[in-house]
């Protein structure tokens, strides 16, 4: 075998290290492990609630913002408290004080007219003439009837005074003399029959001259010369309207309907004659709310001496009612028809829309009067959303920012 060329090696029993095996290892204290094992379990779920906080906080956030976002922006105001007088205007409708259609009550054919339209005409005035030929021959037939029958009444009481005076002698029979006496008493009821008959005729063929039942305005003439005439209202021969004083019939809405009292002046206008008033008295309501319009059916009536005003125009009648509580007026969008019935969103301290039933009063189109439903210190949303609910957030904007808004944005006023 070679030698060491190294003699300054020692051999390995010297040097005390085996260089053929491994160190031994100390084994480790199990309580040290199990510290280890928990501090690591410790450590993931620690992790894990951060992991889950922080993922939820997120969501929390994301979720506000997405409210936040979703929120629609409203402009509320307060309401513009009302005039302490309430005034509006109802349309009304203008009548002649008395109106009545003038028919024929007989038949025949019409031989003049007297009158046409226009025509002032006096109570009593002949109207126009009816030629009644088949009621003159009826009534000459009457006439003749009844001389008839009083002849034979005559007759049968001759003979019944005179059977009674020779039952008295027992020269005729009882029996004859009762019915004698009876044919006298229906003879006597014929007579009575035949002059009604004869008076009916009468009455007919007076109906061949038409008279006017009041003093008026003809305001129409249906028929003329030589046209055939029925009786009853087929047919109506003339108009007459009284027009010294006119009748001025409005609906007054239910809320209005405490406040109007008999003998209060109202001021009525017409659109054919601007900046020309006339005053009207209110004479008598309906006493009942009509239950199909809530309205309650008042007459004014109006001096028409003058004949300026006409019977079948449209008027505007102008009520001024005292306010006896406080009204506030909206613009008209604010409004929201719903099933609930008349309704506006106001804005609470926790800019939540809270939708409020109301009573409307006037109306002019552009704004409302809120009768009832609302307090001065409420804020209205001014044109609210479709979907808005009751108790939905809302994100309040001032009008002046949102002016300020439309003025920078591109194409704005700078």
């Amino acid at each position: 075998m070679a030698k060491d060329s190294n003699p300054d090696r020692k051999p390995a029993e010297a040097s005390g290290h085996d260089t053929q095996h491994a160190p031994d290892l100390q084994p480790i204290a199990p309580s040290r492990a199990l510290t280890g094992v928990v501090i690591v379990l410790l450590v993931l779920v620690g992790l894990a609630v951060f992991g889950i906080l922080s993922r939820r906080r997120h969501n929390d956030v994301l979720a506000k913002t997405t409210q936040a976002a979703a929120a629609p922006t409203v402009i509320a105001l307060p309401p513009r408290p009302g005039a302490p007088v309430d005034n509006f205007v109802l349309p009304g409708n203008v009548t002649a004080y008395t109106d009545s259609p003038i028919y024929a009550r007989t038949s025949g054919y019409l031989t003049r007219w007297f009158f046409d339209i226009g025509s002032h005409v006096e109570k009593g005035a002949l109207l126009a003439t009816i030629s009644t030929p088949e009621v003159d021959q009826q009534l000459v037939q009457a006439e003749a009837d009844l001389a008839t029958a009083q002849a034979n009444a005559t007759n049968a009481h001759s003979q019944s005074q005179r059977y009674q005076g020779l039952s008295q002698t027992n020269a005729v029979s009882q029996l004859d003399a009762e019915t004698l006496r009876h044919q006298a008493d229906a003879t006597a009821a014929a007579v009575n029959s035949a002059r009604a008959n004869v008076q009916r005729l009468r009455e007919l063929q007076s109906f061949e001259k038409v008279y006017a039942p009041f003093d008026g305005v003809i305001t129409a003439r249906s028929v003329d010369i030589g046209q055939l005439i029925d009786s009853g209202a087929n047919r109506e021969l003339f108009h007459l309207q009284l027009l010294d004083t006119l009748r001025v019939y409005a609906n007054v809405p239910q809320q209005y309907s405490a406040d109007v009292k008999r003998g209060q002046k109202i001021d009525i206008t017409l659109p054919e004659r601007p900046g020309k008033t006339y005053q009207g008295t209110l004479v008598r309501t309906a006493q009942a709310i009509d239950p199909a319009s809530r309205t309650l059916l008042v007459e004014v009536d109006v001096n028409n001496r003058n004949n300026e005003l006409l019977p079948g125009a449209l008027a505007q009648v102008h009520f001024k009612n005292p306010v006896n509580t406080p009204t506030y007026v909206v613009p008209a969008s604010a409004l929201i028809f719903r099933a609930q019935g008349m309704q506006v969103a106001t804005l609470t301290r926790d800019n939540t829309a809270h939708l409020a039933s109301v009573l409307i009063g006037q109306d002019d189109g552009a704004s409302v009067q809120i009768v009832s439903g609302l307090n001065a210190d409420d804020r209205v949303i001014q044109d609210p959303p479709d979907s808005i609910i009751e108790g939905q957030k809302v994100n309040p904007q001032n009008p002046r920012d949102q002016n300020e808004a439309a003025e920078t944005a591109p194409g704005g006023m700078h």
